[in-house]
């Protein structure tokens, strides 16, 4: 289909997903993505979101098809699994990860199952962000792999006049090699098998700092009692709000970016620490595994001894890797996530 064809279709998109209640990766992949198909401009791009004080889950099961049908759409565009099924157009639901297919609660329930389920018989396109989730959704004929991005602010190198040890100082930090938990925050990013891990490499290898960031959360005050228990407490420093340009600058300060989740759907943080040129820690046969690629160092997370060889070697390999590592990210970015949904609503037209 001709670009012109697809310019003369107006899609809805579900631009909920860009706040709250949704997790921080869902609310940062709708919004790039959203910002890339608008700058783009291949398609109509109508952003749709319910009013203040609105019942999300009833303006999607009843407003958004009304909607649909009120602004003539040719499509519904949306970015998690919970879609207008019953919309009088076209539809594309978008899964992100099947956690109770590795042993993951969370996201887990009779309703995460139920929408993945109804999205195999009632949408007409199944995005999902890697090969590991369409294996886990059985490759059928409707489902469509679109990687998410990496923005251009991750780089091996800081923009000309920002110097990245500042942030030492703004947050407090020391001159040991820091280990970044980016976002570790909920019981199944698995910090705990990174405690394990660190303190093992502590008992006989480098000194390091263990940085988390993210909103403090009942898990994280879990963990950080275990780090305690394991004599960590003065080793780790938790930074509850850090904005992308100093979230970029701790990835290319960081000598480690440990990613053990048992289940992730595509794992940014996986593709912005290669893109900043950080070694990465992460399980085999993962997403996130699959996002790193050959730049990955893989680890066993219920070993801490596989958890510490891995992080000694990351951080002996730290300088090495600055210059190796980006190329593994260079193909993910959000034009060329935005050009596989135009290519998807193409096959719709």
């Amino acid at each position: 289909m001709g670009a012109d064809t697809l310019a003369c279709m107006r899609v809805g998109f579900d631009a909920s997903a860009c706040s709250r209640p949704h997790s921080p990766g869902v609310r940062r992949v709708a919004s790039r993505l959203l910002e890339a198909l608008e700058g783009r401009g291949a398609l109509e791009v109508v952003r749709l979101s319910p009013g203040p004080g609105d019942n999300l889950r009833r303006w999607r099961r009843k407003v958004l098809p009304r909607l649909a049908t009120d602004l003539d759409l040719d499509g519904l565009h949306s970015f998690t699994s919970s879609f207008p099924w019953r919309a009088r157009t076209k539809r594309v639901q978008t899964v992100h990860e099947l956690p109770w297919k590795h042993g993951e609660p969370e996201n887990a329930t009779w309703r995460h199952k139920l929408w993945v389920e109804l999205g195999s018989r009632r949408a007409h396109r199944v995005l999902c962000p890697s090969r590991h989730v369409a294996r886990d959704l059985g490759e059928g004929p409707r489902v469509r792999v679109v990687p998410w991005g990496v923005a251009p602010i991750f780089r091996p190198e800081p923009r000309p006049g920002t110097i990245d040890e500042v942030l030492l100082k703004t947050y407090r930090l020391g001159s040991d090699p820091i280990v970044l938990c980016p976002g570790a925050v909920r019981r199944k990013k698995n910090l705990a098998a990174v405690l394990h891990g660190v303190r093992r490499l502590l008992d006989d290898g480098p000194r390091v700092e263990l940085v988390v960031t993210g909103e403090a959360t009942p898990d994280l005050r879990r963990d950080l009692a275990l780090a305690s228990k394991l004599g960590l407490a003065s080793r780790i420093s938790t930074l509850e709000s850090v904005s992308d340009d100093d979230l970029a600058g701790l990835y290319r300060l960081a000598s480690a970016v440990p990613l053990l989740s048992r289940s992730e759907g595509f794992c940014l943080p996986a593709a912005e620490a290669l893109a900043s040129g950080t070694p990465v820690l992460v399980p085999a046969g993962t997403a996130q595994a699959e996002v790193a690629g050959a730049g990955a160092i893989l680890v066993d997370p219920d070993d801490a001894d596989s958890v510490a060889v891995g992080l000694r070697r990351a951080i002996e390999g730290r300088e090495r890797a600055r210059f190796d590592l980006p190329r593994h990210a260079a193909s993910y970015t959000w034009q060329h996530a935005a050009e596989e949904i135009e290519r998807i609503w193409s096959e719709l037209a």
